[in-house]
């Protein structure tokens, strides 16, 4: 019973003292502190617990084999356009595009070898048979701006009297003035030849007409030394328009009309092509951010566009199926 009795008195002192420390203090080391209610309690215990960081943006999955290589012609490189793009889609996908910018023939005949995974490039009559061999696939129309010809503003030629391209050409000829193609089988080179070809001319040999070799920049700078005439696409001459000298004496001529196409080179023809990273860039070009960037590109800087999106179009679209 006395033990009994015992361990009922302990339990009421403890329980005692256990009221006492929840009405308003306790004591620890010997020193009384005042006791928070509860609410308070869980309310500083919120505070000063930490606020989780933000979670970082996710980053796309590391494709299977990241590496592109893109052979695309020099104005697309000249102009800028695609210092643009392509760290938007690195950005998005997790790919490395390795760009080479050359003629559009020679970046057609990369295709031909497999030495290249897509092409973005302008002329359409040398596009059309690597597309029929089974070398190229998935051939779909980016965007297009146009050629024009450019020389000394006072026009010794008289350029600006005549209405067509061809004609331009002709007045050069008969002028016997200083015309500078680009000689590197690119699209702009190509589609040269056809002008003279339509006035009748083979300017080859004759001393007023010089090849560079080179791209479209290196060519508009080569014919502002000699104060001469050239063909250039719209978009390269209006991005080096402030350090040259030369000014439009022909442009708007059906003929002129400067269109780019993407293809892919078939990875069943060449196992080595990336294939899934090719139709990813191409997708790319096509999706209605990347178009609504080409149709602003240049404006902020040279108050017109460089180029004009055409996603979803076919080529009979903007030549009227000529």
């Amino acid at each position: 019973m006395k033990r009994f009795h015992r361990i009922v008195v302990l339990a009421a002192i403890m329980a005692l003292v256990a009221g006492c420390g929840g009405a308003g203090q306790q004591r620890t080391g010997g020193q009384e502190q005042n006791a928070q209610p509860p609410a308070q309690q869980q309310q500083q215990t919120e505070q000063t617990q930490q606020t989780p960081e933000p979670a970082a943006p996710e980053q796309p999955a590391a494709p299977e084999n990241p590496e592109i290589i893109l052979a695309t012609t020099t104005s697309t490189q000249d102009t800028g356009l695609l210092d643009v793009l392509i760290p938007i889609f690195e950005e998005q996908t997790g790919y490395i595009v390795k760009t080479i910018a050359v003629g559009t023939g020679q970046a057609l005949k990369m295709g031909e070898n497999g030495e290249a995974d897509v092409l973005l490039v302008h002329a359409p009559d040398s596009e059309k048979p690597l597309v029929e061999s089974g070398v190229a696939i998935n051939r779909r129309l980016v965007m297009h701006n146009d050629f024009i010809i450019i020389g000394p503003a006072d026009d010794p030629a008289g350029v600006k009297e005549t209405t067509t391209a061809a004609e331009a050409l002709k007045n050069i000829a008969d002028a016997g003035a200083i015309f500078v193609s680009r000689g590197d089988d690119s699209g702009t080179h190509k589609k040269e030849l056809s002008l003279w070809k339509e006035a009748g001319i083979d300017p080859k040999g004759s001393d007023w007409y010089q090849e560079t070799g080179q791209g479209m920049g290196a060519t508009i700078n080569v014919a502002n030394e000699k104060l001469g005439y050239t063909l250039t696409d719209r978009g390269t001459y209006l991005a080096q328009k402030k350090n040259i000298d030369l000014v439009i004496v022909s442009e708007g001529d059906a003929p002129l009309l400067n269109i780019y196409h993407v293809m892919q080179v078939n990875p069943d023809k060449f196992p080595m092509v990336n294939g899934e990273g090719a139709r990813a860039f191409a997708d790319f070009l096509l999706t209605e951010e990347t178009q609504e960037i080409i149709k602003n590109f240049g404006v902020d800087k040279y108050g017109e566009p460089l180029f004009f999106p055409d996603g979803g179009k076919v080529e009979e679209d903007l030549t009227g199926g000529k």
